[in-house]
């Protein structure tokens, strides 16, 4: 059994223009200690996907699925006492800005405090040595000093780490890490990338890393889900995914690596991720795929099937059976 398992996973919003569903279908599962990356465009629910999960989106949001179990409990059906004790102690997440992430009110020392209390419990003392522990662990300096700073007297990169520090205070066995590196220059992200790997090996955790960059997950994850438009396209071991993607919207991705250009200009997919009033019939990635035809035009591919394409891709290149496009024309 999988440490976290999720099924069929749907979230919709209640919009002017009508209903829009934010996630379609989604599937998750991941074993302790195992890395899986979720990649894919802005707009493609990642994000939402899991803040369904941590219960963290607005109450206009209508979650639905056919199965969210972490640990054999069913977290559709407990109570929200009970699933509070999970959230933010066994499952924890850290978001993408962690300016506004923290409270400007309040030192990151009484914050990473409060974490601890509320899922622990403790003397003010007991707490304050977690606390200067946690941050020497994530790296920061001086951690005793620190603990009296507010957020805005340290940098993007120290308060990333004050996020990552409260994030691991109960020791939690899934950690979701939601493009953690994105408001950070390179080299913190390469600090903030290698610290995280060492802290999941250290600690056994389970991770999520929603990310958009393919070399970061080339580097960390072992299992990989590419979304699209709210729907999962794919899910392959790393290796299988950078060796052989099946679906035409993760080759296009893989195509766009710079190590990967065979040209001087830099392939790119054209169009953007489609939204409400602009999502098309057939499959959503019709209008951007180059191996589109007519059926992929009017009919949605099964949206439980292991890749979400009419026609699977095989060494990156239409099959026989495409009735669109020969393979001889895939390879020019």
């Amino acid at each position: 059994m999988s440490l976290l398992e999720i099924r069929n996973l749907s979230v919709e919003f209640e919009t002017a223009h009508g209903l829009f569903r934010a996630v379609d279908g989604v599937d998750l599962e991941i074993d302790q200690g195992e890395m899986v990356a979720i990649v894919g465009e802005s707009g493609s629910g990642k994000s939402v996907s899991m803040l369904a999960l941590m219960g963290l989106l607005p109450w206009t949001a209508k979650i639905t699925a056919d199965r969210m179990n972490f640990d054999g409990q069913d977290l559709l059906t407990i109570s929200q006492k009970e699933r509070r004790k999970i959230i933010g102690k066994d499952i924890s997440m850290i978001f993408q800005e962690p300016m506004t992430s923290l409270n400007p009110c309040f030192t990151v020392g009484y914050q990473i405090m409060e974490v601890i209390r509320e899922h622990l419990g403790g003397t003010k003392k007991e707490l304050k040595k977690r606390a200067i522990e946690l941050l020497g662990l994530v790296g920061i300096p001086s951690p005793e000093t620190r603990l009296r700073a507010f957020p805005h007297q340290m940098s993007g990169g120290m308060n990333q780490r004050v996020m990552i520090a409260m994030m691991i205070a109960c020791n939690p066995r899934v950690l979701i890490a939601d493009e953690p590196t994105t408001a950070l220059d390179v080299t913190i992200q390469a600090q903030i990338l290698e610290l995280l790997g060492e802290l999941q090996k250290k600690q056994g955790m389970a991770m999520v890393l929603i990310t958009h960059d393919m070399g970061v997950v080339a580097e960390t994850a072992e299992v990989v889900n590419v979304q699209y438009a709210g729907q999962q396209v794919e899910r392959q071991d790393v290796k299988g995914l950078f060796n052989a993607p099946r679906h035409p919207y993760t080759h296009a991705l893989l195509n766009a690596l710079p190590e990967r250009a065979t040209s001087k200009r830099l392939p790119s997919i054209p169009g953007v991720v489609p939204g409400l009033l602009d999502r098309p019939t057939g499959c959503l990635f019709n209008p951007r795929c180059k191996f589109a035809t007519d059926k992929c035009r009017s009919d949605a591919p099964d949206l439980h099937s292991k890749v979400l394409c009419h026609y699977p891709l095989e060494d990156g290149m239409p099959t026989n059976n495409h009735p669109g496009v020969s393979v001889a024309e895939g390879n020019s």
